[in-house]
């Protein structure tokens, strides 16, 4: 098991020294779902929602995240984000949308956090935009589906 890399040997919280790590071509996949009542999902669906696109919305919402990621998480290094997708499916059985990201950069150091903070970022603003007509909604599964780049190589999440 690796150690943690956010402590130095006195225990103590310091940003990550990545000034030695080449620059390499990096990926990171990440998604989550958000479920709601049926009413609300064809809603959105049907883009007749009375505050406008909803997933258009959220998808700027996303990639906005996404570039701001070293403003919420303490320890991140801001990146330069060569790319930003964010994509949905829609479950009319299950009355969810699941949001998947990917997030490119080439540098010293991943985008996993990039990509999962796009997609809590695009979830909650999914909320936000419904949350008059359905304040019941649920996020969930959001996880890292794979990553690439870097001394660590490849990684792909276990089905």
């Amino acid at each position: 098991m690796n150690k943690l890399t956010h402590f130095d040997a006195s225990g103590q919280a310091h940003m990550v020294n990545v000034g030695d790590k080449p620059n390499t071509h990096r990926i990171a996949v990440a998604t989550g779902t958000i479920s709601m009542m049926p009413a609300t999902f064809e809603m959105v669906e049907a883009g007749s929602h009375k505050k406008g696109d909803v997933l258009g919305i959220a998808r700027i919402a996303g990639i906005q995240a996404a570039k701001k990621t070293s403003d919420l998480i303490p320890l991140c290094h801001p990146l330069a984000l060569s790319h930003v997708s964010i994509n949905f499916k829609t479950n009319k059985a299950s009355s969810s949308i699941t949001c998947e990201v990917r997030a490119e950069t080439t540098g010293p150091t991943g985008v996993e956090m990039e990509a999962l903070t796009a997609v809590q970022v695009t979830l909650l603003t999914i909320y936000d935009m419904c949350k008059a007509v359905d304040r019941g909604m649920v996020m969930s599964d959001v996880k890292l589906l794979e990553k690439s780049g870097g001394k660590s190589g490849s990684w792909v999440a276990e089905k």
